[in-house]
């Protein structure tokens, strides 16, 4: 009976053109999985140096055939995950931003509200301390989940505080002390 090499997974149909010898052996690990096999063709690739190859006999009524597996054991591909990942990350960073900038930026328009204003009153601070308190809060979850560093997240919240401050100094809700301005 004459044995015949063929390959029945899409993924076998080239390598048979690719190799001029092939040898398989065994290690220790699957010594009684594995007898050794050769056989030659035109060209000269070393396919199996990154996978295994599963090689069976296979009885049919018409003979012997040999059935060839090759499969690479490759981990799938770290920058594609690596890329997915940062793109989640991206989303996810870019929500946090947007709710800071927003409650920053309203918190700036009451404030330039207030400041022009000829008769405000002190009570009408209390609005805009309400609103300073929620952006503290967005920032402060924004520098704990890493989407802003700690000294951004401080600059931010002294910003705010700095320009409250200055509207209460140009109505004269409130005088700093002379050593402070020294």
């Amino acid at each position: 009976m004459a044995a015949s090499v063929q390959c029945l997974s899409s993924s076998c149909w080239p390598i048979s053109s690719k190799f001029q010898s092939l040898s398989l052996k065994t290690d220790n690990s699957c010594s009684s999985a594995f007898k050794p096999l050769g056989f030659s063709s035109n060209t000269s690739v070393n396919v199996f140096s990154t996978g295994f190859a599963s090689i069976r006999p296979v009885e049919r009524q018409l003979g012997k055939l040999i059935v060839c597996e090759a499969a690479t054991t490759k981990k799938p591909d770290q920058a594609a995950k690596r890329a997915r990942q940062s793109e989640k990350r991206r989303l996810y960073h870019k929500a946090h931003k947007s709710e800071v900038r927003t409650r920053m930026r309203k918190v700036l328009e009451s404030l330039e509200v207030l400041r022009k204003k000829t008769d405000a009153q002190p009570e009408e601070v209390i609005t805009v301390e309400k609103l300073i308190a929620e952006a503290y809060s967005v920032i402060d979850k924004a520098v704990k989940v890493g989407t802003l560093h700690r000294n951004t997240g401080a600059r931010r919240k002294s910003r705010l505080a700095r320009r409250k401050k200055a509207v209460e100094i140009h109505h004269g809700w409130y005088t700093p002390s002379p050593e402070l301005t020294a």
